[in-house]
């Protein structure tokens, strides 16, 4: 139920009832303070009218409270008094209490040992009163001094504040409410601007950005947290229509080749050499679109992310079985592929997505590279390069800067069938094992590398 309640007025309402508790106890100490108060200031009075009293009592032999015990009980200003001997029999008193103690058997046995201050109704008083007893020593022996005053006034005192308080506790609340509904109303305005913004923004719309409060605030943060993130968007949806787009360029080519060799052999005009011909290109396009899907495929589950690398092999082992894999082609084009790694330098990896990727490099070089093939690795502080090197001429600088960028190809590779998917696939790959891709020429060699963590964790890479 509380969730469907904006949230200005749950903040409203958490505030009144935090106001209404500080309220109430607010209420309870106010009215047990003014009754301590009050009675505290009652006793003080009767502590000094029994100094007076007793001292009455002491200079009149112990037998009378001289001039103060005419004082009337009704008279809550003056108070009354009563003279008590030590068997609590009444000696003199204010009138009317000249016939019965006003302290039982118990109270006057504390009251011979020393001060006691007690409550109890005393006839002719209103309400219930306050008495302090205390002993007295007289030429006739110990006496006991009775002084008392009604509490009438302290409880009209206290019982009107009660009153009082639930006149102004109300109004107080109300204002308290309204005022943190306000305060809630306008912390949520940024907020809400910031929803509007957000909903003016479309997904055709790049570059679009929240405006941030000025305030260095959480909101700012949220505000430019945000941001940061539509700009992840931004780049994320810029790459995939690149993507598209390049992907498009790339089938456009072998789709119109393969729709006129199809043509052509329909045509049924050409000599069975042209038609075979004919058949053999849209083979070739054929077999190319193959491979572009594939390498397409592959890209795609590559930067997907969820990969959890988990077989835990040896790098030599990994570098052999790759090395046999092309053994056969490298010998038809005589050329070698060696391996050289040391040994006890493990990795943790997916075998079969890490086999793509070196097999990539090594196709790489088979096609475009020169001379001996090597399949290297070698233990970095950072974890280990598996790298793939040959002794052709090299990649040009201009080129080696893109390299691993989605379909980008040498000037001299345009007219080959390869789409450009493959370094991209080989980085995609490393960076899915936590590592990267890079390139190292120099001395006649060209090197593309994969570094990998010594123990490769799963990384998300998406985006």
């Amino acid at each position: 139920m509380m969730a469907r309640i904006p949230i200005r007025w749950r903040l409203a309402l958490a505030f009144a009832g935090a106001m209404a508790v500080l309220l109430l106890g607010a209420g309870v100490f106010l009215r047990l303070s003014l009754a301590h108060e009050l009675t505290d200031g009652v006793e003080e009075s009767l502590r000094t009218r029994s100094d007076e009293v007793a001292a009455l009592v002491a200079r009149a032999g112990g037998n009378s409270l001289g001039d103060v015990g005419t004082g009337r009980v009704s008279d809550a200003d003056e108070g009354f008094s009563q003279l008590l001997d030590a068997r609590g029999r009444v000696l003199d008193a204010s009138p009317p209490l000249l016939g019965e103690s006003l302290l039982d058997q118990r109270s006057r046995a504390r009251a011979r040992g020393g001060t006691i201050v007690v409550e109890a109704s005393v006839p002719g008083a209103a309400g219930r009163s306050r008495l302090l007893a205390r002993p007295v020593s007289t030429v006739q022996g110990t006496r006991i001094v009775v002084v008392g005053a009604s509490l009438e006034s302290r409880d009209e005192a206290v019982g009107g504040l009660v009153p009082l308080l639930l006149i102004v506790g109300p109004v107080a609340l109300l204002l308290a409410s309204g005022l943190g509904y306000a305060v809630a109303a306008s912390a949520l305005r940024p907020v809400e601007s910031l929803r509007a913004d957000a909903a003016r923004i479309s997904g055709t719309a790049t570059g679009a950005r929240l405006a941030v409060p000025v305030a260095r605030d959480e909101l700012r943060d949220l505000g430019e947290t945000l941001n940061a993130m539509l700009a992840r968007i931004d780049l994320a949806l810029h790459r995939e229509r690149e993507f598209v787009a390049d992907a498009g360029h790339e089938l456009r080519t072998p789709v119109a080749i393969l729709k006129a060799e199809i043509d052509l052999a329909l045509d049924g005009e050409g000599t069975a050499e042209a038609l075979r011909a004919a058949l053999e290109s849209a083979r070739e396009e054929t077999a190319r679109l193959a491979r572009l899907s594939d390498d397409l495929l592959s890209l795609s589950s590559s930067e997907g992310g969820g990969l959890a690398p988990s077989q835990e092999i040896e790098a030599r082992e990994l570098l052999a079985a790759i090395a046999l894999r092309f053994s056969r082609r490298a010998a038809t084009a005589s050329r070698t592929i060696t391996v050289d790694a040391i040994d006890g330098l493990m990795v943790r990896v997916d075998r079969v997505r890490l086999e793509e990727a070196l097999g990539n490099l090594v196709d790489n070089a088979l096609r475009h590279g020169e001379g001996a093939i090597r399949l290297e690795a070698r233990a970095q502080p950072e974890g280990c390069a598996l790298s793939v090197a040959d002794e052709g001429s090299g990649f040009d600088p201009d080129f080696a800067a893109v390299a691993f960028e989605r379909f980008t190809r040498p000037a001299a590779a345009r007219t080959g069938q390869g789409a450009g998917l493959g370094l991209a696939i080989v980085r995609s790959i490393a960076r899915m094992h936590g590592g990267d891709a890079a390139i190292a020429q120099r001395d006649g060699s060209t090197r593309v590398m994969i570094v990998l963590p010594a123990w490769s964790a799963p990384v998300d890479r998406r985006g």
